[in-house]
């Protein structure tokens, strides 16, 4: 087997792609401990089908994937490709189509390994047996690790049987051999496993029999549950209506309750702001007496601020003084100190410059000595590395062809005893071939077999794609009944319910003229704000309380700028004419402030949400009055009519849908049956068939397989053995050359000698040069450092100077400043009586305003707890329609699926349960 390219992706030191170029004769790979040659072993047995993590030097198999450093991040992958030369022929027969094999290993993280030859998915054991074949393989001894030497030694005897099957190339039959073992063991394990399969179907047909008994019971028995289930239904849904109609009387009362407790939060409502209005006042008459206590205190605390100040500034003054005097006799101190600094670095540098002069000569004569050494030993080296090329050359040539000539006399032997015992087999295996004309009979019989089985399972496959469609259309058919039966017995019981509402228990007589109105959607609260209880009262002018046709004078004020009449959004009899012309509709809340004070006599503001301002300046914000209510259920009852009709028209079409659907299903199905039948009873026959016909075939194919091995390997032999021949002579006549050329052994070790003398010699030239360096740079440090440190003692002297002239000017206005402040304490006590008797009359006077503003408070108080009560009430009345109309629907939803339950269970109307009962 010939090697030549090894190519790594990921396989730990070798992140990028890396190819090793493996050329004819020695390729060798050189560098320093832990560059990763180790590794490109290891890479070549994992490729053959390692499976030991621990052959790996790894804790699991994972890590041969490369695991990241600190500036490269870790893969998930790892792959290694190894190409052989198969110009010669002699690879398996399956890969044996080209002049190149490739045999691809690829990991991925916590996934398993996989292998490809020549870009095919293939078996570990493949890949395996492709490398035992040629001898070699994952723990093949040609592999030489750290270590082996030592264990061949040691080795036992069956790790030695294995070193000799690799030399002697039957490691690859070894390993069919074990395979075919196995085989044998399975098939005799399926053999006593069909035994017991058919002792349980027998046990299975009596148990079918005892089924089919129970099953004709069964139906007897389901005949009487679905009678009892039919009672139980119809009992089920008389509950139900009889729950909604309970439910429905519920709704109403709560509805009547949250009127009561509405009008009670107005009331309340009211109150509050009567009170609310009599606190700005107090409020205000408290906050200008807080004020003005306050200006007094503020000024009182100031006052005390100012005398304190006046005692601290005449403490700090005396403090600066005593410091101002100190200061200038330090710094009077630090100037005799400067000038004696000085004087010594001046010195200092003097004697540094002197040494300079003197260092200078001595460098150079080190620097000369320097040169002379680099120069001796680099003629010393170059002759060195002459000497050691020519030696590792030789060494290597004279190895090599020693090597080679022992490697092909122990072939030319080995492939000597394999004819002889490959011409013995093939004679043997030759006598044993099966009929081939029974064969062919048996082989188109099963594939007229197959070829019926294949029309019926595309048919069978064909009329299931179809059922499955079929049963997803069905199944989206009926749900969509569903749906729109559902929508249709929502919107129905939703009309009733608006239309008791509308229309129970309202008195005939007198009807009011809310039921002649007629209001744009959205615009029900913008109305019942501008109208309020007026709504109800009737037209006829018979009643107590009516409204009256009034004619529209002329002289009426319009409305302000840019504000519509109600009119516009109202469809009302001639009596609310003027009244609707005199109410404007507003975008915002903002607007409809700003305009109120602009309104005339009897004119309205309102918006869509319920906002009110009237002209005599009264204002209502935004709510819902029940005439609004009642307003949009109207709305909604018109809207209903028509959701309705939409919806009876769709659930009698999806009723249509679903049946068509069903229809259809279940011939589909019935198709389906027929055709897996014939298909089953088709494939009973091609089983018999294939029994036959696989007998036969394996007798073949061993026979078959046998001889090609057989005839493969001694062609293969052949080849190899007249290739060996002549290699062995190349072999034989590169010794005889390489026994008569020279050996550079004695000069290289004589080179050796002479330039490590010689690098001694440099070195110490070198280490004098960087004594005599370092000192001259220490000499120039030091002078720079005396030149910084003079620089900063005369500024810090002329400073010092400058500061005594500044303390003694300060002393000076210190001292006058102290003198200014004597008469001070005594205008400060005069001033603070002055300030006390202002602060206790201030303090009287908000004391008496704060506790009429407490009173009125506790007033409001009591009016805001009042309101809360009533919002509460209103709350709860609220939440109480909520739950009402929550139970409500509950109630509806219970009864539409046990109606519902009824159609899917029995087939027939609910009314129609007791009958089948």
């Amino acid at each position: 087997m010939k090697i030549t390219r090894l190519r790594l992706l990921g396989f730990k030191s070798f992140v990028e792609p890396t190819e090793l170029h493996i050329e004819p004769g020695l390729t060798g790979v050189v560098g320093p401990n832990g560059c990763g040659k180790s590794n490109l072993l290891e890479a070549l047995r994992w490729v053959m089908g390692e499976t030991s993590h621990k052959s790996m030097r790894a804790a699991a198999m994972d890590d041969v994937i490369f695991s990241g450093t600190n500036g490269r991040p870790a893969r998930n992958s790892a792959e290694v490709t190894i190409f052989l030369d198969n110009s010669a022929r002699l690879a398996p027969a399956e890969f044996n189509n080209s002049d190149h094999i490739e045999i691809t290993r690829r990991i991925e993280r916590e996934a398993g390994s996989a292998y490809r030859i020549n870009s095919r998915e293939a078996r570990a054991r493949d890949v395996k047996i492709l490398f035992e074949d040629a001898a070699t393989g994952a723990r093949s001894p040609a592999l030489v690790r750290q270590g082996q030497i030592g264990e061949i030694v040691n080795a036992k005897p069956e790790q030695r049987r294995r070193i000799l099957e690799d030399a002697a190339g039957v490691a690859g039959l070894h390993s069919r051999r074990h395979e075919a073992e196995l085989r044998l063991k399975a098939t005799e394990a399926n053999l006593a496993r069909l035994t017991d399969v058919l002792g349980q179907l027998n046990s299975q047909v009596e148990s079918l029999k005892r089924q089919a008994r129970a099953a004709r019971r069964y139906k007897e028995i389901s005949d009487e549950i679905r009678r009892q289930e039919a009672l139980l239904m119809h009992l089920a849904w008389t509950g139900a209506q009889s729950h909604v109609d309970g439910e429905e009387t519920a709704l109403r009362d709560a509805l009547s309750t949250l009127a009561i407790a509405t009008e009670a939060e107005s009331k309340a409502l009211t109150e509050e702001g009567r009170l609310a209005e009599c606190m700005d006042p107090l409020r205000q008459k408290e906050a200008t007496r807080a004020a003005a206590l306050h200006r007094l205190r503020v000024e009182q605390e100031n006052f005390e601020r100012e005398a304190q100040r006046a005692a601290e500034r005449e403490r700090e003054l005396r403090a600066r003084a005593e410091q101002l005097a100190a200061d200038t006799t330090r710094e009077e101190a630090l100037i005799g100190e400067a000038r004696q600094i000085l004087a010594d670095l001046q010195a200092e540098l003097s004697g540094l410059s002197s040494a300079e002069t003197e260092a200078g000569d001595t460098e150079r004569l080190v620097r000369t000595r320097v040169d002379a050494a680099q120069e001796t030993l680099r003629e010393a080296e170059g002759k060195l590395a002459e000497l050691t090329t020519k030696a590792a050359e030789h060494r290597a040539r004279k190895q090599s062809a020693n090597a080679s000539l022992a490697e092909r006399q122990g072939i030319i032997a080995r492939l000597t005893r394999q004819l002889g015992e490959l011409e013995t087999q093939a004679r043997e295996i030759s006598g044993r071939a099966p009929d081939a004309h029974k064969l062919q009979q048996i082989t188109e019989a099963g594939q007229q077999l197959a070829d019926q089985i294949a029309k019926f399972e595309v048919q069978a496959l064909a009329a299931e794609d179809n059922a499955r469609t079929l049963v997803i259309a069905a199944d989206a058919a009926r749900e969509d009944s569903s749906k729109c039966r559902l929508r249709l017995a929502s919107l129905r019981a939703e009309r009733e319910t608006l239309v008791k509402l509308l229309l129970g228990g309202r008195p005939t007589q007198f009807p009011p003229i809310l039921d002649r109105l007629r209001v744009a959607p959205g615009y029900e609260a913008a109305l019942g704000a501008a109208l309020g209880d007026d709504l109800e009262a009737p037209g006829a002018e018979e009643a107590p309380v009516h409204w009256r046709h009034v004619e529209v004078p002329r002289s009426d004020p319009t409305l302000p700028t840019g504000v519509a009449p109600l009119t516009a959004h109202v469809e009302a009899p001639p009596e609310l004419d003027r009244r609707l012309r005199q109410t404007g509709i507003v975008d915002s809340h903002e607007q409809g402030h700003k305009l109120q004070p602009t309104l005339k006599p009897g004119q309205r503001l309102v918006t869509r949400t319920g906002d009110l301002w009237r002209w005599d300046g009264y204002t209502a914000a935004e709510g819902v009055t029940p005439a609004a209510q009642r307003l949009a259920e109207r709305n909604r009852l018109s809207s209903l009519e028509l959701e309705e009709a939409e919806a009876r028209t769709a659930a009698a079409a999806t009723t249509d849908a679903e049946r068509e659907a069903s229809e259809a299903l279940t011939a589909a199905r019935a198709e389906e049956q027929r055709l897996r039948k014939l298909g089953r009873e088709a494939q009973a026959m091609l089983a018999k068939t294939r029994e036959s016909l696989t007998a036969i075939e394996r007798a073949a194919r061993e026979t078959e397989s046998k001889l090609a091995a057989v005839s493969g390997a001694r062609a293969r032999a052949e080849e190899e053995l007249a290739g060996a021949q002549q290699s062995l002579a190349d072999a034989e006549a590169a010794v005889a050359m390489l026994a008569s050329a020279e050996d550079p052994e004695p000069l290289l070790a004589t080179a050796k000698s002479e330039a490590e003398a010689r690098r001694i010699a440099v070195a110490e030239a070198r280490a004098a040069l960087s004594d005599v360096e370092r000192e001259r740079r220490a000499r120039a440090e030091r002078s720079a450092a005396i030149g910084v440190d003079q620089e900063r003692w005369l500024t810090r002297s002329a400073g010092a100077e400058q500061q005594v002239e500044t303390l003694k000017a300060r002393l000076a206005e210190a001292r006058s400043e102290l003198d200014s402040l004597a008469d001070v304490p005594a205008m400060i006590e005069e001033k603070r009586d002055k300030l006390m008797s202002a602060l206790a009359g201030a303090e009287h006077e908000r004391q008496v305003a704060a506790d009429v503003l407490a009173e009125a408070d506790t007033a409001l108080r009591a009016g805001v707890q009042a309101l809360r009560a009533a919002q509460g009430a209103v709350s709860e009345a609220r939440e109480g329609r909520a739950r009402t109309e929550a139970k409500l629907e509950a109630a509806r939803t219970r009864r539409q699926d046990v109606s519902r339950q009824i159609r899917e269970n029995l087939g027939i109307a609910p009314e129609d349960c007791l009958a089948m009962a």
